[in-house]
C-alpha cells in the first residue's frame, strides 16, 4: 500500500467549491475580480517596490561614468579601421 505524499504546498489543501483543486483554479480563473490579494500584501509588496528603486536609484548615482567612445572626432557613423 502506498501512502499519500506530503506536501507544502497550499494548492492541494483548498477545499472550496467542489473540493477539487482545478475547479477552484477554474473558478480563480473565470472570477479574477471575486480574487483580490490583502491590502496587507498589497502594501507589503508597494513597500518593497519603492525600496527597490531607490536602491536601484542610489545605485545608478553611484556608479562611475563610462567614457564608451572615448575621445573620437564625434562621428559616431565612422567605420573602425585603418584609414
Amino acid at each position: 500500500m502506498t501512502r499519500k505524499k506530503k506536501t507544502r504546498s497550499l494548492a492541494d489543501k483548498v477545499t472550496i467549491r467542489t473540493g477539487k483543486r482545478k475547479d477552484y483554479r477554474r473558478w480563480r480563473h473565470d472570477n479574477p475580480d471575486e480574487v483580490v490579494s490583502s491590502r496587507r500584501f498589497t502594501e507589503k509588496k508597494r513597500q518593497q517596490r519603492k525600496l527597490q528603486a531607490a536602491r536601484k536609484l542610489a545605485r545608478q548615482q553611484q556608479a562611475t561614468k563610462l567614457d564608451l567612445h572615448g575621445n573620437d572626432s564625434g562621428d559616431g557613423n565612422a567605420p573602425k579601421g585603418d584609414s
